[in-house]
């Protein structure tokens, strides 16, 4: 007799109509609120192509991917300065190459001044265009790239190659002057074409490491980047699905909620009655 009594409480309780709460009416907004709420973050995700629109939708990752993206920029300034010390180094060696045929046409002109059936007009005319190659040698010297000078024997350059520090050092070159020697210095003029063949091939090494060096500064800042990219980067395929949930549930909870609303008509019609 106890357990009939008790489920026709149950029965009365379930089947009661109240007017001052609405509990399904409560329930239905708190899960249309939750779903627009969601809805809203999707489409600020797929607007912005970032997974982390707010730093509370993750904080740890937001953390993570700042430090990722920094450092891929710095990975992009080495690059580029990578980049400048090559050029500097390629015009050094064009100014290396052009003193080297400098020097060729003073050996030459040494050589054809020895000549015995030249006459003293005919050395003149050798020892003119000499003098004006060895000015040459010295502008040669002299040049600058933005300000550095391409041959200082007394400084050498380095150039940081990677975000820990690590340095390429270019030697420091210099082209052997022969301003004060005569055009009959054969051996002088010899000594010096040696000398720029190996601040030729010295630059031509540096040149080399730097490439390589270069290399890997590329491929470190693709993967860096990459890696931020897992973290930051909307999946807009799957962000798009949720979307689509989102939507539907947003619908489908606002209509609840109009019908939720409509459930305290009833009390009407029972007063009326």
């Amino acid at each position: 007799m106890a357990t009939r009594t008790s489920l026709l409480k149950i029965k009365e309780d379930t089947m009661s109509v109240v007017i001052n709460t609405n509990y399904a009416a409560t329930v239905a907004a708190n899960n249309l609120a939750s779903s627009n709420s969601m809805l809203q973050k999707s489409l600020n995700r797929l607007s912005s192509g970032s997974k982390i629109v707010t730093p509370a939708d993750d904080a740890g990752g937001l953390a993570v991917s700042m430090k990722l993206a920094a450092a891929a920029t710095r990975q992009g300034a080495i690059n580029t300065n990578i980049g400048n010390a090559v050029s500097f180094l390629q015009t050094q060696d064009a100014a290396a190459k052009v003193a080297g045929k400098v020097l060729e046409r003073m050996g030459e002109l040494a050589t054809l001044y020895g000549d015995v059936t030249k006459s003293a007009s005919d050395k003149s005319n050798y020892t003119t265009e000499f003098t004006a190659l060895q000015s040459e040698l010295t502008s040669i010297q002299n040049e600058t790239f933005n300000g550095i000078s391409l041959f200082n024997a007394s400084a050498s350059l380095d150039v940081v190659v990677s975000d820990g520090g690590e340095t390429v050092s270019m030697t420091a070159k210099t082209l052997t002057s022969i301003n004060s020697q005569a055009i009959t210095a054969g051996t002088a003029i010899k000594t010096a074409i040696e000398t720029v063949a190996t601040v030729r091939a010295n630059n031509g090494a540096e040149q080399s490491r730097l490439g390589f060096a270069a290399e890997l500064v590329t491929v470190n800042k693709a993967n860096l980047e990459a890696a931020n990219s897992r973290i930051i980067d909307v999946d807009v395929a799957a962000e798009s699905t949720q979307l689509a949930r989102w939507n539907i549930l947003v619908q489908a909870g606002t209509s609840m909620l109009a019908q939720a609303n409509q459930s305290a008509q009833s009390a009407l019609k029972l007063l009326q009655g």
